[in-house]
């Protein structure tokens, strides 16, 4: 059994990575109650490396087939994220809800990619930049809605 994770280190790892920088993401959206949490960004970002791990390993077994793009499998990725993500807009009255959720379940999607081609500063990094946006910056925001808010 050990031998299977010596043999698969760098495979586990790159979806561990995947898995816990989606599941930091969720955690910030579980805290302001809204529905993708932990599970949806894990699984969004879990997939995502999937799908780029698979690509890697066809482009290594079938390299000497001339013509092969594995990069499809990648820009594919983005294409299905992108039909979640509108799945989660939904218009309620007169305004949009989920745009935030559909960028951030998109992003996640691309921290996913990064780890999944074993580039972990980029995802790290992007994944701290989610968190700013989504906390830092909800908080600059808050002031300029509520001002919109009483224009109305």
């Amino acid at each position: 059994m050990s031998e299977f994770f010596i043999q698969n280190s760098e495979i586990i790892l790159k979806l561990a990575i995947a898995v816990g920088l989606g599941m930091v993401i969720g955690v910030e959206r579980v805290l302001v109650n809204k529905e993708a949490g932990m599970k949806t960004h894990a699984l969004v970002s879990l997939g995502s490396a999937v799908f780029i791990i698979i690509s890697e390993m066809i482009s290594i077994k079938y390299h000497t087939i001339g013509g092969f793009d594995p990069t499809r499998i990648a820009s594919q990725v983005i294409v299905g994220i992108g039909f979640l993500g509108a799945g989660s807009i939904m218009l309620q009255g007169s305004r949009l809800k989920g745009l935030t959720t559909a960028g951030g379940l998109w992003v996640t999607a691309g921290i996913g990619m990064a780890s999944g081609f074993g580039f972990f500063s980029l995802a790290v990094i992007a994944t701290l930049l989610v968190l700013f946006i989504l906390v830092v910056v909800y908080i600059f925001e808050k002031p300029f809605r509520e001002i919109s808010e009483d224009v109305k």
